[in-house]
C-alpha cells in the first residue's frame, strides 16, 4: 500500500514537472492560479525617493494579501521555499536586470508544546531572512544579510508586551530592533505592515462602480488588513548605472538617472508531499519558476483580461515586446475605454460618466477604442525630431492604424514618457501639441517591459508641503499648465508632485484615481490634445474639469504613514476592534481640491475655469443625476433647478458649506423629458449655470 502510495505521490511529481504549476502566476489575487498561493503573491510595488533622506530611494515590496490581524493561530508571515526578489534595470543598453536583491525566509519553532504563536518568552514559526545581492543581473549573487529579523505578529497586548509573553515595551520596539543595515549599506526592513494600499474593491469589481452609485458608501477594502512588506533603503550612487549620487545630475530630468523596478516571487518546479515516515512533510526539487509578478499597479487587474492574466504573470518585462501582439492590443485599446465612451458602453457604467475620451480633439484626433489617435500622422514632416518621427520612436509608439493609445497608456506601462516633443506640457506650445512646450516628466527607458520607471534626479515633494498632492504628475501637470509660478515659460523648472505616479509610485498616490484619469486622456490634454468641448479659447472645459474632480471614491490609506523608512505604518493588532463599514475619516483626496482652484488664469494659456466647477452626471440621463461643484471658502451655497423658461422646478441645496468637493443628489424621474438649467450660487451670487438634458 505504501508502495502504492508513494508512486502515485512520484507520478505527481512528475506530471507537475511537465506541467509546472507554477508557471502562470500573477499577483494581487490578479490572476486565477497566484490566487491559489498567497505566500508568493506579490500585492504591491512602491519606489520613491525617500522625502526624509534625498540622496536615496525607497522600494517597498508587499506580498501575501488580505491579512486578518486576528488570524491565528498560525498566523501570516513570508513563505521559506520561496525566492522575492527585487529586480532593477538602469541601464537599457544592458539585457535584462542590473541589480537582484533576492530574500529567502526560513522559520523554527521555539516552544513546539504549545498551540500558542507566542508564550513565556518563546515564539513558534519564529521567521529569520538572508538577503543576497547580485550586481551582475543575477549571474552571481553575494550574501549581504545573514539571519535577518521578521518582527512576529502583531497578536495583542498580551502576547507582545506582557511577562507571559515576550515582555517587549511595545511593538513599535519590535519594528524599530528589525530595521538592519546591509553589508553593502542598505537599510532593510521585513516585516508585516498595515497594507498601504487603498481601493473600494467592492464597488470597483462590481462592474465597475467607483464611486458607487448604488446607494452605499465607498469602503477601502484593504481596511484593516495587513500585509507582508520588503523595504530597502538605498543609495542613488548605488542605483544609478555609473555610480553618480543625486547631486551630479545634469538636471532634474537628467536620463541617466531614470531607472525600472519590478518584483517577483519563484518557487522550486516539483513539491513533494512526503510518504512513509515523513507524513506532515514536503520538500522541493528543480528549477526554480517565477509564479508572481508586479511592476506597474493594476496592470493585471483592469488592462490584461482574464484569459490571459497566468500567461502575462509567467513572463519577465524584458519579454513584453516578444509578446507585443498579444498583449499590445490591451493596451492600444483598453477595456475600461469602452466605459468611457457614449458611443460604445459609456452609459453601462455611470460611475465613469465624469471620465470621456476625445474621440474628436482639435477636430482631427480621435482616441475612441479602434480610432486612430495620432496614426494618420504617420509618415509626416511635423513629425520629425519628435518621439513619433520613425527614426526616433515611432515604429513602438505608432505601430498601425486603430491603436490609439499607443501614444500614451502604452509607453505609460511599457516604456516610461521621455522629454521630447509632444511628450511636454501645452505651456508655450501656441496651439501645436507637436511643438516644444513645458517639460514635466522623463522617466524613459525602452526596454518595452512594464515596469515602475523611477527618475531618481527629480527633487521629493515634501509630504507635510501645502503643495503635495496624491494625484502626482496630474497635479503637476496642472501646475505647469495654470500656475503662473510655472506656466509664464517653457523652462525646466521643479514643479511639485514630478516625483508621483506614473514617476515611481509613493505610498500616498491614489493610483487607482490617476490610472482611470489616464484612460480617460488626462496625458493626452496636458500636452494639448483638449477634450471634444474645446472651443478654440479656454481649454478648461466641463470635459476636462469632469476628469480633474473626478476619484474612485477611495483616496487615502486607512492608517496614517510613517515620516521615516520603512514609512508603511504598523500593522493592527489581532484585537482591534475595526469598524469595516464605517469610509476612512482620512479619505479625502489632497489633489482633487488643488487641481479645481489652480485652474485659473494664465497669462500662456488664457486658461480660466468656472468658479464652482459644477457638473452634472450623467448628462444626458432619466432618473437620479448627480451634481457636483467645488467651493474655494466657506460661503452660501444655493444650488437650484430651473426649467429653459425660468420656473423653479427644485432647490437642491442652500446652506453654508466649507471649502472642499460636493455632490447632491437630483432625482428628475418624474419629469418631462427635456432641457434644464442648474445653478450654483455663493453668497446670494450665480456663479455658473450648466444646461442638464433629461431623456
Amino acid at each position: 500500500m505504501k508502495r502504492k502510495i508513494y508512486a502515485s505521490i512520484m507520478l505527481v511529481a512528475m506530471l507537475i514537472s511537465v506541467f509546472p504549476y507554477g508557471a502562470f502566476a500573477s499577483s494581487h489575487r490578479e490572476a486565477p492560479l497566484i490566487s491559489n498561493d498567497p505566500l508568493a503573491d506579490n500585492t504591491d510595488l512602491y519606489a520613491f525617493r525617500s522625502p526624509d533622506n534625498p540622496n536615496k530611494v525607497t522600494i517597498i515590496a508587499c506580498y501575501v494579501p488580505g491579512q486578518l490581524p486576528q488570524g491565528g493561530p498560525n498566523y501570516y508571515s513570508f513563505g521559506e521555499n520561496i525566492r522575492y526578489e527585487i529586480h532593477i534595470d538602469n541601464n537599457v543598453a544592458t539585457k535584462g536586470d542590473d541589480i537582484v536583491y533576492r530574500f529567502t525566509f526560513d522559520q523554527k519553532n521555539e516552544d513546539p508544546t504549545t498551540f500558542f504563536n507566542i508564550r513565556l518568552g518563546k515564539q513558534n514559526l519564529k521567521t529569520t531572512y538572508t538577503l543576497e545581492r547580485s550586481v551582475n543581473g543575477g549571474k552571481k549573487f553575494s550574501t549581504i544579510v545573514t539571519n535577518g529579523v521578521v518582527p512576529p505578529p502583531n497578536i495583542g497586548p498580551r502576547s507582545i508586551s506582557s511577562p507571559v509573553g515576550l515582555n517587549a515595551p511595545n511593538y513599535e520596539s519590535l519594528i524599530q530592533s528589525a530595521i538592519t543595515t546591509a553589508s553593502s549599506g542598505e537599510k532593510v526592513f521585513c516585516g508585516t505592515s498595515d497594507d498601504p494600499f487603498f481601493v473600494d474593491l467592492g464597488g470597483a469589481f462590481d462592474l465597475g462602480d467607483a464611486p458607487r452609485t448604488t446607494g452605499t458608501q465607498s469602503i477601502d477594502g484593504l481596511k484593516c488588513l495587513n500585509v507582508s512588506t520588503i523595504a530597502l533603503q538605498i543609495d542613488i550612487s548605488t542605483l544609478q548605472k555609473d555610480g553618480k549620487s543625486a547631486a551630479q545630475a545634469a538636471n532634474i530630468l537628467d536620463p541617466n538617472y531614470v531607472i525600472g523596478v519590478w518584483a517577483s516571487a519563484s518557487r522550486q518546479k516539483i513539491r513533494v508531499l512526503n510518504p512513509d515516515d515523513y507524513y506532515g512533510t514536503e520538500s522541493h526539487q528543480g528549477p526554480w519558476v517565477q509564479v508572481s509578478r508586479l511592476g506597474m499597479p493594476l496592470t493585471n487587474e483592469v488592462v490584461i483580461p482574464i484569459g490571459k492574466k497566468d500567461l502575462w504573470n509567467a513572463l519577465t518585462p524584458y519579454q513584453d515586446l516578444e509578446y507585443l501582439s498579444t498583449f499590445g492590443k490591451y493596451f492600444y485599446n483598453p477595456e475600461l475605454g469602452l466605459y468611457m465612451d457614449d458611443a460604445l458602453f459609456g452609459g453601462a457604467v455611470p460611475a465613469l460618466a465624469p471620465l470621456r475620451i476625445q474621440k474628436n480633439s482639435l477636430g482631427a484626433f480621435g482616441f475612441g477604442n479602434t480610432q486612430n489617435g495620432l496614426y494618420g500622422l504617420k509618415g509626416n514632416p511635423a513629425l520629425a525630431g519628435t518621439a513619433l518621427d520613425d527614426a526616433i520612436f515611432g515604429n513602438l509608439l505608432l505601430p498601425a492604424a486603430n491603436s490609439p493609445r499607443s501614444v500614451d497608456l502604452w509607453p505609460i506601462f511599457n516604456t516610461g514618457v521621455p522629454n521630447l516633443k509632444p511628450y511636454q506640457l501645452a505651456t508655450g506650445k501656441g496651439g501645436n501639441p507637436l511643438a516644444a512646450g513645458k517639460p514635466f516628466i522623463n522617466n524613459f527607458l525602452p526596454n518595452g517591459g512594464d515596469m515602475l520607471r523611477l527618475n531618481m534626479a527629480v527633487p521629493p515633494t515634501q509630504r507635510n508641503s501645502a503643495a503635495f498632492s496624491n494625484l502626482g504628475i496630474v497635479n503637476a501637470a496642472v501646475l505647469g499648465l495654470t500656475n503662473p509660478a510655472y506656466n509664464a515659460n517653457t523652462s525646466l523648472q521643479n514643479i511639485p508632485n514630478m516625483d508621483g505616479f506614473p514617476n515611481g509610485r509613493r505610498l500616498e498616490d491614489d493610483v487607482v484615481t490617476i490610472e482611470l484619469q489616464a484612460v480617460s486622456g488626462i496625458a493626452l490634454a496636458a500636452i494639448g490634445l483638449w477634450y471634444d468641448d474645446f472651443n478654440g479659447s479656454n481649454p478648461v472645459t466641463q470635459d476636462l474639469l469632469d476628469v480633474l474632480t473626478y476619484n474612485a471614491g477611495v483616496t487615502a490609506n486607512d492608517a496614517p504613514l510613517r515620516s521615516q523608512f520603512p514609512y508603511v505604518a504598523a500593522p493592527w493588532a489581532g484585537t482591534h476592534n475595526c469598524d469595516c463599514n464605517t469610509p476612512s475619516s482620512r479619505n479625502n483626496n489632497t489633489g482633487i481640491s488643488q487641481n479645481a482652484a489652480m485652474a485659473k488664469s494664465s497669462s500662456t494659456l488664457g486658461l480660466a475655469a468656472p468658479e464652482m466647477n459644477l457638473a452634472a452626471y450623467p448628462n444626458p440621463g432619466n432618473g437620479n443625476s448627480t451634481i457636483k461643484y467645488s467651493v474655494d471658502a466657506p460661503s452660501q451655497i444655493k444650488i437650484t433647478v430651473m426649467d429653459m423658461q425660468g420656473k423653479l422646478i427644485k432647490v437642491l441645496s442652500d446652506k453654508k458649506q466649507e471649502t472642499g468637493v460636493y455632490n447632491v443628489q437630483w432625482d428628475n424621474g418624474s419629469l418631462t423629458a427635456g432641457t434644464y438649467l442648474v445653478i450654483a450660487s455663493k453668497n446670494g451670487v450665480v456663479k455658473q449655470t450648466i444646461k442638464v438634458v433629461k431623456n
